[in-house]
Protein backbone atom coordinates (compact mmCIF):
# COMPACT_ATOMS: atom_id res chain seq x y z
CA UNK A 1 0.00 0.00 0.00
CA UNK A 2 0.97 3.58 -0.71
CA UNK A 3 -0.10 6.32 1.66
CA UNK A 4 -1.40 8.80 -0.93
CA UNK A 5 -2.59 8.29 -4.49
CA UNK A 6 -3.53 11.10 -6.85
CA UNK A 7 -5.76 10.24 -9.81
CA UNK A 8 -5.85 12.74 -12.67
CA UNK A 9 -7.65 12.28 -16.01
CA UNK A 10 -5.65 13.97 -18.77
CA UNK A 11 -7.00 15.32 -22.05
CA UNK A 12 -5.15 17.77 -24.29
CA UNK A 13 -3.00 18.99 -21.40
CA UNK A 14 0.52 19.08 -22.87
CA UNK A 15 1.02 22.68 -21.75
CA UNK A 16 -0.17 21.98 -18.19
CA UNK A 17 1.62 18.73 -17.33
CA UNK A 18 5.15 20.03 -16.46
CA UNK A 19 3.72 22.70 -14.13
CA UNK A 20 1.21 20.22 -12.71
CA UNK A 21 4.03 17.78 -11.92
CA UNK A 22 6.16 20.45 -10.22
CA UNK A 23 3.37 21.73 -8.02
CA UNK A 24 2.07 18.25 -7.21
CA UNK A 25 5.45 17.05 -6.00
CA UNK A 26 5.94 20.14 -3.84
CA UNK A 27 2.49 19.81 -2.26
CA UNK A 28 2.55 16.05 -1.68
CA UNK A 29 6.03 16.01 -0.17
CA UNK A 30 4.75 18.38 2.51
CA UNK A 31 2.60 15.45 3.65
CA UNK A 32 4.62 12.33 2.82
CA UNK A 33 7.17 10.97 0.37
CA UNK A 34 5.12 7.79 0.05
CA UNK A 35 2.75 8.71 -2.77
CA UNK A 36 1.90 7.93 -6.38
CA UNK A 37 0.31 10.01 -9.15
CA UNK A 38 -1.72 8.16 -11.77
CA UNK A 39 -2.20 10.18 -14.96
CA UNK A 40 -4.80 8.69 -17.31
CA UNK A 41 -4.40 10.01 -20.85
CA UNK A 42 -7.67 9.94 -22.77
CA UNK A 43 -6.29 10.10 -26.32
CA UNK A 44 -6.48 13.84 -26.82
CA UNK A 45 -4.20 13.71 -29.87
CA UNK A 46 -1.46 15.99 -28.49
CA UNK A 47 1.87 15.30 -26.75
CA UNK A 48 0.34 14.54 -23.35
CA UNK A 49 1.23 10.83 -23.41
CA UNK A 50 4.80 11.53 -24.47
CA UNK A 51 5.19 13.97 -21.57
CA UNK A 52 3.67 11.48 -19.11
CA UNK A 53 6.18 8.86 -20.25
CA UNK A 54 9.04 11.30 -19.73
CA UNK A 55 7.82 12.20 -16.24
CA UNK A 56 7.42 8.52 -15.36
CA UNK A 57 11.00 7.75 -16.41
CA UNK A 58 12.27 10.66 -14.34
CA UNK A 59 10.12 9.89 -11.28
CA UNK A 60 8.73 6.33 -10.71
CA UNK A 61 6.02 7.78 -8.49
CA UNK A 62 4.42 9.12 -11.67
CA UNK A 63 2.41 6.36 -13.35
CA UNK A 64 0.73 6.69 -16.71
CA UNK A 65 -2.21 4.96 -18.39
CA UNK A 66 -3.22 5.60 -21.98
CA UNK A 67 -6.58 4.52 -23.36
CA UNK A 68 -6.97 2.92 -26.78
CA UNK A 69 -9.39 5.72 -27.74
CA UNK A 70 -11.23 8.61 -26.15
CA UNK A 71 -13.59 7.24 -23.49
CA UNK A 72 -14.31 10.33 -21.40
CA UNK A 73 -13.27 12.04 -18.19
CA UNK A 74 -15.16 9.87 -15.72
CA UNK A 75 -13.88 6.68 -17.35
CA UNK A 76 -10.38 8.07 -16.89
CA UNK A 77 -11.12 8.59 -13.20
CA UNK A 78 -12.48 5.04 -13.02
CA UNK A 79 -9.27 3.61 -14.50
CA UNK A 80 -7.15 5.58 -12.03
CA UNK A 81 -9.23 4.36 -9.10
CA UNK A 82 -8.96 0.77 -10.34
CA UNK A 83 -5.14 0.92 -10.31
CA UNK A 84 -4.40 3.16 -7.32
CA UNK A 85 -3.02 1.63 -4.12
CA UNK A 86 -3.20 4.48 -1.63
CA UNK A 87 -4.66 4.61 1.85
CA UNK A 88 -6.05 7.97 0.74
CA UNK A 89 -6.93 8.85 -2.83
CA UNK A 90 -7.17 12.37 -4.26
CA UNK A 91 -9.08 12.99 -7.49
CA UNK A 92 -8.48 16.24 -9.35
CA UNK A 93 -8.48 17.74 -12.86
CA UNK A 94 -5.34 18.35 -14.90
CA UNK A 95 -5.88 22.00 -15.90
CA UNK A 96 -4.66 23.37 -12.52
CA UNK A 97 -8.00 24.97 -11.71
CA UNK A 98 -7.92 22.41 -8.90
CA UNK A 99 -4.78 23.64 -7.18
CA UNK A 100 -2.35 21.03 -5.77
CA UNK A 101 -1.55 23.43 -2.90
CA UNK A 102 -5.02 22.69 -1.49
CA UNK A 103 -4.33 18.96 -1.08
CA UNK A 104 -2.80 19.30 2.44
CA UNK A 105 -6.02 21.03 3.60
CA UNK A 106 -8.15 18.18 2.25
CA UNK A 107 -5.85 15.61 3.87
CA UNK A 108 -5.88 17.36 7.25
CA UNK A 109 -9.69 17.49 7.23
CA UNK A 110 -9.90 13.79 6.32
CA UNK A 111 -7.75 12.91 9.36
CA UNK A 112 -10.47 14.40 11.57
CA UNK A 113 -12.49 11.24 10.88
CA UNK A 114 -14.15 11.71 7.51
CA UNK A 115 -14.14 9.13 4.73
CA UNK A 116 -14.69 11.76 2.02
CA UNK A 117 -13.69 15.43 1.96
CA UNK A 118 -15.01 17.55 -0.89
CA UNK A 119 -13.36 20.70 -2.20
CA UNK A 120 -15.91 23.52 -2.27
CA UNK A 121 -14.81 26.02 -4.90
CA UNK A 122 -15.16 29.67 -3.90
CA UNK A 123 -14.95 32.50 -6.42
CA UNK A 124 -15.00 30.19 -9.41
CA UNK A 125 -12.81 31.37 -12.28
CA UNK A 126 -14.87 29.76 -15.04
CA UNK A 127 -16.55 31.94 -17.62
CA UNK A 128 -20.16 32.99 -17.07
CA UNK A 129 -21.57 30.54 -19.61
CA UNK A 130 -19.96 27.57 -17.88
CA UNK A 131 -21.04 28.72 -14.42
CA UNK A 132 -24.61 29.30 -15.60
CA UNK A 133 -24.84 25.92 -17.36
CA UNK A 134 -23.38 24.24 -14.26
CA UNK A 135 -25.97 25.83 -11.96
CA UNK A 136 -28.83 24.93 -14.30
CA UNK A 137 -27.59 21.35 -14.63
CA UNK A 138 -27.28 20.77 -10.89
CA UNK A 139 -30.67 22.31 -10.16
CA UNK A 140 -32.24 19.98 -12.71
CA UNK A 141 -30.11 17.09 -11.44
CA UNK A 142 -31.15 17.65 -7.82
CA UNK A 143 -34.83 17.93 -8.82
CA UNK A 144 -34.86 14.79 -10.94
CA UNK A 145 -32.71 12.64 -8.61
CA UNK A 146 -34.01 13.97 -5.26
CA UNK A 147 -30.39 14.57 -4.21
CA UNK A 148 -28.97 17.70 -2.64
CA UNK A 149 -25.78 18.10 -4.64
CA UNK A 150 -23.78 21.31 -4.24
CA UNK A 151 -22.86 22.87 -7.63
CA UNK A 152 -19.76 24.47 -6.08
CA UNK A 153 -18.28 20.98 -5.64
CA UNK A 154 -16.60 19.23 -8.58
CA UNK A 155 -14.40 16.15 -8.86
CA UNK A 156 -11.67 17.54 -6.56
CA UNK A 157 -11.81 15.48 -3.36
CA UNK A 158 -9.99 13.05 -1.10
CA UNK A 159 -11.42 9.62 -0.29
CA UNK A 160 -10.35 6.73 1.89
CA UNK A 161 -9.35 3.40 0.38
CA UNK A 162 -12.56 1.90 1.76
CA UNK A 163 -14.68 4.37 -0.20
CA UNK A 164 -12.69 3.78 -3.38
CA UNK A 165 -12.95 0.01 -2.96
CA UNK A 166 -16.74 0.21 -2.86
CA UNK A 167 -16.79 2.79 -5.65
CA UNK A 168 -14.84 0.43 -7.90
CA UNK A 169 -17.48 -2.25 -7.36
CA UNK A 170 -19.96 -0.05 -9.23
CA UNK A 171 -19.39 -1.10 -12.85
CA UNK A 172 -22.37 0.49 -14.58
CA UNK A 173 -21.70 2.05 -17.97
CA UNK A 174 -22.91 5.53 -17.08
CA UNK A 175 -20.11 7.02 -14.95
CA UNK A 176 -20.42 10.09 -12.74
CA UNK A 177 -18.02 10.14 -9.79
CA UNK A 178 -19.87 12.67 -7.58
CA UNK A 179 -23.12 10.74 -7.95
CA UNK A 180 -21.49 7.39 -7.18
CA UNK A 181 -19.70 8.66 -4.07
CA UNK A 182 -22.85 10.44 -2.89
CA UNK A 183 -24.84 7.23 -3.33
CA UNK A 184 -22.36 5.23 -1.20
CA UNK A 185 -23.31 7.36 1.78
CA UNK A 186 -20.04 7.48 3.73
CA UNK A 187 -19.33 10.34 6.13
CA UNK A 188 -18.36 13.44 4.17
CA UNK A 189 -17.24 16.99 4.85
CA UNK A 190 -16.60 20.07 2.74
CA UNK A 191 -13.87 22.65 2.97
CA UNK A 192 -13.50 25.83 0.96
CA UNK A 193 -10.64 25.96 -1.53
CA UNK A 194 -9.39 28.60 -3.91
CA UNK A 195 -10.36 27.98 -7.50
CA UNK A 196 -7.87 29.10 -10.15
CA UNK A 197 -8.10 30.05 -13.80
CA UNK A 198 -7.00 27.51 -16.38
CA UNK A 199 -3.21 27.38 -16.59
CA UNK A 200 -3.29 26.95 -20.37
CA UNK A 201 -5.73 26.29 -23.18
CA UNK A 202 -9.51 26.29 -23.08
CA UNK A 203 -12.12 23.92 -21.75
CA UNK A 204 -12.62 20.94 -24.06
CA UNK A 205 -16.20 20.41 -22.89
CA UNK A 206 -18.60 21.65 -25.56
CA UNK A 207 -22.24 22.43 -24.84
CA UNK A 208 -23.20 19.24 -26.67
CA UNK A 209 -20.88 17.16 -24.48
CA UNK A 210 -22.19 18.82 -21.30
CA UNK A 211 -25.76 18.15 -22.44
CA UNK A 212 -24.96 14.48 -23.10
CA UNK A 213 -23.21 14.15 -19.73
CA UNK A 214 -26.19 15.73 -18.00
CA UNK A 215 -28.70 13.50 -19.80
CA UNK A 216 -26.71 10.33 -19.12
CA UNK A 217 -26.22 11.25 -15.47
CA UNK A 218 -29.91 11.93 -14.87
CA UNK A 219 -30.87 8.67 -16.59
CA UNK A 220 -28.31 6.76 -14.50
CA UNK A 221 -29.55 8.11 -11.16
CA UNK A 222 -33.26 8.75 -11.61
CA UNK A 223 -36.44 7.34 -13.11
CA UNK A 224 -38.26 10.57 -12.34
CA UNK A 225 -38.60 11.58 -16.03
CA UNK A 226 -40.68 8.43 -16.53
CA UNK A 227 -42.86 9.23 -13.54
CA UNK A 228 -43.29 12.84 -14.70
CA UNK A 229 -44.36 11.63 -18.16
CA UNK A 230 -46.92 9.29 -16.54
CA UNK A 231 -48.37 12.11 -14.45
CA UNK A 232 -48.44 14.42 -17.44
CA UNK A 233 -50.16 11.79 -19.56
CA UNK A 234 -52.84 11.17 -16.91
CA UNK A 235 -53.33 14.93 -16.50
CA UNK A 236 -53.93 15.35 -20.25
CA UNK A 237 -56.31 12.37 -20.25
CA UNK A 238 -58.27 13.80 -17.31
CA UNK A 239 -58.45 17.25 -18.91
CA UNK A 240 -59.68 15.70 -22.18
CA UNK A 241 -62.29 13.66 -20.30
CA UNK A 242 -63.61 16.73 -18.48
CA UNK A 243 -63.62 18.73 -21.70
CA UNK A 244 -65.64 15.96 -23.40
CA UNK A 245 -68.20 15.97 -20.60
CA UNK A 246 -68.48 19.76 -20.83
CA UNK A 247 -69.11 19.56 -24.59
CA UNK A 248 -71.80 16.92 -24.10
CA UNK A 249 -73.53 19.07 -21.48
CA UNK A 250 -73.45 22.12 -23.76
CA UNK A 251 -74.86 20.06 -26.62
CA UNK A 252 -77.55 18.27 -24.61
CA UNK A 253 -78.85 21.08 -22.41
CA UNK A 254 -78.04 24.27 -24.30
CA UNK A 255 -78.46 23.06 -27.89
CA UNK A 256 -74.98 24.34 -28.79
CA UNK A 257 -73.60 22.41 -31.79
CA UNK A 258 -70.15 20.87 -31.45
CA UNK A 259 -68.00 22.28 -34.24
CA UNK A 260 -64.39 22.89 -35.05
CA UNK A 261 -62.38 20.42 -37.08
CA UNK A 262 -59.30 22.59 -36.64
CA UNK A 263 -59.37 22.29 -32.85
CA UNK A 264 -59.90 18.53 -33.19
CA UNK A 265 -56.90 18.11 -35.48
CA UNK A 266 -54.74 20.31 -33.23
CA UNK A 267 -55.74 18.18 -30.23
CA UNK A 268 -54.86 14.99 -32.09
CA UNK A 269 -51.45 16.34 -33.05
CA UNK A 270 -50.89 17.52 -29.47
CA UNK A 271 -51.75 14.13 -27.99
CA UNK A 272 -49.72 12.38 -30.69
CA UNK A 273 -46.70 14.50 -29.80
CA UNK A 274 -47.07 13.65 -26.11
CA UNK A 275 -47.31 9.93 -26.89
CA UNK A 276 -44.27 9.99 -29.15
CA UNK A 277 -42.32 12.02 -26.58
CA UNK A 278 -43.17 9.57 -23.80
CA UNK A 279 -42.19 6.64 -26.02
CA UNK A 280 -38.89 8.41 -26.67
CA UNK A 281 -38.19 8.71 -22.93
CA UNK A 282 -38.98 5.03 -22.46
CA UNK A 283 -36.78 4.20 -25.46
CA UNK A 284 -33.81 6.05 -23.95
CA UNK A 285 -34.10 4.06 -20.73
CA UNK A 286 -34.46 0.81 -22.67
CA UNK A 287 -31.40 1.71 -24.75
CA UNK A 288 -29.28 2.37 -21.67
CA UNK A 289 -30.53 -0.89 -20.14
CA UNK A 290 -29.47 -2.68 -23.34
CA UNK A 291 -26.01 -1.11 -23.07
CA UNK A 292 -25.69 -2.37 -19.49
CA UNK A 293 -26.62 -5.94 -20.46
CA UNK A 294 -23.74 -6.12 -22.98
CA UNK A 295 -21.23 -6.11 -20.09
CA UNK A 296 -18.52 -4.51 -22.22
CA UNK A 297 -15.37 -3.26 -20.43
CA UNK A 298 -15.66 0.32 -19.24
CA UNK A 299 -12.36 1.25 -20.87
CA UNK A 300 -9.50 -0.35 -22.81
CA UNK A 301 -5.87 0.40 -21.97
CA UNK A 302 -3.38 0.80 -24.80
CA UNK A 303 -0.21 1.49 -22.80
CA UNK A 304 0.92 1.73 -19.17
CA UNK A 305 4.14 3.04 -17.69
CA UNK A 306 4.11 0.67 -14.72
CA UNK A 307 3.86 -3.06 -14.06
CA UNK A 308 0.70 -4.97 -13.18
CA UNK A 309 1.84 -5.73 -9.63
Amino acid sequence: MTHLSVVIPVYKAEDCLPELYRRLIESLERITSDFECILVEDCGGDRSWEIIQQLSKRDPRIKGIQFSRNFGQHYGITAGLDYCKGDWIIVMDCDLQDQPEEIPKLYAKALEGYEVVLAQRINRKDNMNKQLSSRLFYRLFNYLTDMDYDPSVGNFRIMSAKVVQHCCQIRECLRFLPGMVNWLGFSAAKIEVEHASRFAGESTYTFKQLLKLGTDTIIAYSDKPLRISIRFGFSIAMASFLAGIALLIYSAFFNIPIMGWSSLIISLYFLGGIIIGNLGIIGIYLGKTFDETKKRPLYIINHKTFCND
